[in-house]
């Protein structure tokens, strides 16, 4: 696997092109949620992305303080249905809280995590809120990660 962090200026045509079919075929097709993508945070966002074999199997974005939340927001999170059960999912938060990490330092990350992958972020830290909502008929909840303190 190759992971990348790059700003939406750096990244070629290509790049942004596959991490945008990625997103619809797991987020549009396989969960049949019609829904506008892309919303006009890529312009603004870091984009994490794993490559295996040439293509990219995974990817996140992560967002400044303001853009979805005050604190910084990791969203977007999809991997690719071809490559389910190999660990590449845990390596794409790993690398996504890695990147916001030496972007950001160490600050509070919160994200809106589909509510049947609570286990999956809490094992990186990641608590409940207590909000709880539907987003495109999809139960979510909001999580909060907080970094300790030494």
């Amino acid at each position: 696997m190759k992971w990348s962090c790059k700003a939406f200026k750096q990244l070629s045509l290509d790049e942004f092109h596959d991490i945008i079919q990625l997103r619809e075929i797991v987020f549009v097709v396989e969960q049949d949620c019609p829904y506008l993508d892309v919303d006009g945070k890529d312009k603004d966002a870091l984009h994490v992305f794993g490559e295996y074999q040439g293509n990219i199997v995974a990817t996140t974005r992560i967002l400044k303080p303001g853009k979805s939340y005050d604190e910084v927001a990791i969203g977007r999170v999809v991997t690719s249905p071809t490559v389910r059960g190999m660990g590449i999912g845990k390596k794409l938060m790993e690398e996504s809280m890695k990147f916001v990490k030496l972007h950001f330092g160490e600050v509070p990350v919160r994200i809106s995590a589909q509510t049947y992958l609570l286990e999956y972020y809490k094992y990186f830290g990641f608590v409940e809120t207590g909000k709880e909502y539907l987003e495109d008929n999809i139960p979510h909840l909001e999580m909060l990660y907080t970094p300790q303190s030494s």
